[in-house]
């Protein structure tokens, strides 16, 4: 039986990912040398999955109460040929989507295929421009870390954070990290206009038509009708308005998650398709595209909060403190594009989130107006696996009487949770703006605490080495930091919080 059924590889036996379609593990197929042994590295995915067959199959399932071998007799397949499927390691073929539309009535589309027949309301023009656009949103999911490499080249180089895609304003990286809590947050709940929202003339080109002769008044209307992730909603967000932190304060005001996806993904589409139209691709240098980024060029200066909205997620590397002579570990993830509208197809450090309230109740403005909180609450759902906070709810969160974050609180005070924040900076393709923060944990509380953790959510993966436990996490050495940052497919803001925080190890470890 070969690793593509059984799920192994076929040198070292080490469990491969689910998006490796490979027989061998990435340790196994390329040693950089240094003297790893096989099924030490982690498994890297090999490419964006084209479809969500698998979800769809089981979406199916669930509606029907079918178990798997009940719907393999009817697919004519083995039970564990479509486990394989529904779990993304088997790509499933053209007679078996056709069989699936013929026998279980799922439609031809939701399958990945042409509807038998054209739907005479679409015209062919509108058609081919869409499916364009989703063939451009692909690619750019596929190569998004080597395109955000490649557009750190368009700033100067006083911006850019070493050794990653990160830009950075004057003064946004500070030379030591601090304590969070040493940060001040200040809120003005008043509107504030923005020069550029996304809506100019400039991004037509990145908005497919959705009418003959009409296009999408905004991106976020092509990603919901063409192209939606499973976790997709504009929901209320704190908005970056003036930036301190060379004073420890930071100065926000409101808008909606969509305003910064208009702009950023916009600007990511712009840059794809700008190299899509280069002779040999993604070229070495941003020189030649200099003069087809009109929307880029719109935008001017990427720090200014007044010209457009800019909307911070917070990256936080977790670093887990083990018990000598085991070395550190920083958790990693794979984002997966099928799930998630930005920074889809890398890894990155884990949680990670925008940062806004819990629900678009007025008292959560003020109620989750908190870094800290902010974070538990990614720690919740990315690792633990619990429900989004989407709003559903009619009160606000009893922090205070929540056992997890009550914990964490208590061995904050114990000095065994230490958070530092790292700085503020941006994604050089899209722009989309990350408060890089490190949280760093003794093993102990890190076991009672995320001891349940769950390797799949709503986002993606949590990445093991080898056929490790995936919160055993990636050893937080120079090795590993190097291999991250130079041969992995890195978000930008995971990237720089995983080299800052190596810069800063004796600060942030005490050691």
């Amino acid at each position: 039986m070969t690793a593509a059924v059984t799920g192994q590889c076929v040198h070292c036996g080490a469990t491969l990912s689910r998006y490796n379609p490979d027989s061998v593990c990435a340790s196994c197929t390329r040693c950089d040398g240094a003297g790893s042994a096989a099924g030490e590295w982690l498994s890297r995915p090999t490419g964006v999955p084209a479809d969500d067959t698998g979800a769809v199959l089981r979406a199916w399932r669930a509606s029907t109460s079918r178990s798997q071998v009940e719907t393999a007799g009817l697919l004519g397949m083995t039970q564990q040929n479509l486990s394989q499927i529904e779990n993304g390691r088997q790509p499933m073929s053209y007679e078996q989507r056709q069989r699936a539309v013929t026998v279980l009535g799922i439609s031809a589309e939701d399958l990945g295929l042409s509807p038998s027949r054209p739907r005479a309301e679409t015209d062919a023009a509108v058609a081919v421009d869409q499916a364009r656009w989703r063939q451009d949103r692909r690619w750019l999911n596929q190569h998004r870390s080597e395109l955000a490499r490649l557009a750190a080249d368009l700033y100067p180089t006083e911006h850019r954070v070493p050794d990653t895609p990160l830009i950075a304003g004057a003064g946004w990286i500070p030379d030591e990290p601090a304590e969070l809590r040493s940060l001040q947050l200040t809120l003005d709940e008043q509107p504030h206009a923005v020069a550029v929202d996304g809506s100019e003339d400039e991004t037509l080109p990145t908005r497919p038509l959705c009418a003959p002769g009409q296009r999408f008044d905004r991106y976020t209307s092509a990603i919901r009708y063409l192209d939606p992730p499973r976790l997709f909603e504009s929901r209320p967000s704190y908005r970056l308005l003036a930036e301190h932190l060379s004073t420890s304060s930071l100065h926000f005001g409101l808008a909606a998650y969509f305003d910064k996806i208009d702009v950023s993904e916009s600007l990511g589409h712009e840059l794809a398709v700008a190299c899509l139209r280069q002779p040999g691709g993604i070229p070495p240098s941003a020189e030649p595209l200099r003069g087809e980024l009109p929307f880029r060029t719109l935008i001017g200066d990427p720090f200014d909060p007044a010209r457009r909205a800019i909307i911070p997620a917070v990256t936080t590397l977790t670093i887990r403190l083990r018990r000598y002579p085991a070395e550190p570990s920083f958790l990693l993830h794979w984002r997966d594009p099928a799930k998630v509208a930005t920074a889809a197809g890398v890894y990155d450090v884990i949680p990670a989130g925008e940062f806004q309230p819990a629900s678009v109740a007025l008292w959560d403005r003020r109620n989750d107006f908190d870094l800290w909180r902010n974070i538990v609450r990614e720690y919740s759902e990315e690792l633990l696996g619990t429900p989004e906070h989407d709003g559903t709810r009619t009160k606000p969160i009893d922090y205070d009487a929540w056992p997890l974050y009550r914990d964490l609180e208590d061995a904050q005070a114990a000095g065994a949770v230490v958070p530092f924040v790292l700085g503020l900076g941006l994604d050089a393709l899209t722009l989309a703006a990350t408060i890089l923060t490190v949280v760093v944990i003794d093993d102990d509380v890190f076991t009672r605490a995320f001891g349940a953790a769950t390797r799949y959510n709503e986002e993606g993966e949590i990445v093991a080495i080898g056929d490790g436990r995936a919160t055993e996490g990636i050893p937080f050495t120079a090795e590993s930091i190097r291999r991250m940052l130079s041969s992995e497919p890195m978000a930008s803001p995971g990237a720089a919080c995983l080299a800052l925080a190596w810069r800063h190890r004796h600060r942030i470890l005490g050691l």
